[in-house]
């Protein structure tokens, strides 16, 4: 998975509104983006860092530009689009890179589910020998001393799919928690206890329950702390539950 065209590199003004970030690119021309991103961007927004924007040629668009890529910190590259998790981990699950999630023949997306009215994010079935798996995607940009933390606010929204994951497992179908790690220095996850405590007690009686927790992380950046143009989730990495 690669974005279609190179991405424009500019310096972070101010982001705004949740939904708009003023950049100042390379040639001192300053725009205003698209941020796809209504979360709290926790350590995705530091001042003057780089940035790194798309732009669609589509003249409908009020906003051409649009925010995917922050270096966080020297060398570390960070996705804050999270309109792109979703396909990260569909395309990988689909090419055969995610281990636990091979041989499954059809996947449906925003499909309707539980007693709390959510829509899962990939539904897999069609395995000769497995159940259906429901799973559920989230984006881990949160980076502390090379451990990523999810979410990184309070998430009620997040504790509700839990519980529908949970459900789903007493019904005999897989109920999986993906992390897709868009963030270049990230080497674990863990649960944000420090930010969301019940969510990481939510996380923890999942497991016990049978909810399944994946880590992969994506191919964002190079050894020079610049972008490789390629969101391909790669490598998986540990999950880390104890407290």
């Amino acid at each position: 998975m690669k974005f279609p065209e190179p991405l424009i590199e500019g310096r972070l003004i101010r982001r705004y509104k949740r939904f708009l970030a003023d950049v100042r690119l390379s040639d001192g021309t300053e725009v205003t983006a698209h941020c796809p991103n209504t979360g709290s961007m926790l350590g995705c927004q530091p001042a003057d860092g780089r940035v790194w924007l798309s732009r669609s040629e589509n003249p409908a668009r009020k906003l051409p530009y649009t925010w995917e890529l922050v270096e966080t910190s020297p060398g570390k590259l960070a996705c804050v689009n999270t309109a792109r998790p979703n396909a990260q981990a569909r395309n990988a699950i689909e090419a055969g890179r995610v281990a636990e999630l091979t041989g499954y023949t059809h996947c449906r997306t925003e499909v309707r589910y539980g007693e709390e009215k959510s829509r899962i994010d990939l539904l897999l079935s069609g395995h000769h020998s497995a159940p259906d798996a429901w799973v559920e995607v989230k984006n881990v940009t949160l980076a502390e001393a090379g451990q990523g933390f999810f979410p990184d606010a309070v998430t009620t929204r997040g504790q509700k799919h839990l519980r529908e994951l949970m459900a789903q497992v007493e019904l005999g179908d897989r109920a999986v928690l993906f992390f897709v790690v868009n963030h270049t220095g990230i080497e674990a996850v863990r649960p944000a206890d420090h930010i969301d405590p019940h969510y990481g007690q939510l996380l923890r009686r999942a497991c016990d329950a049978g909810v399944e927790v994946l880590a992969y992380r994506a191919n964002l950046g190079r050894d020079d702390g610049n972008p490789t143009g390629d969101m391909t989730l790669g490598e998986s990495v540990p999950v880390i539950l104890e407290v």
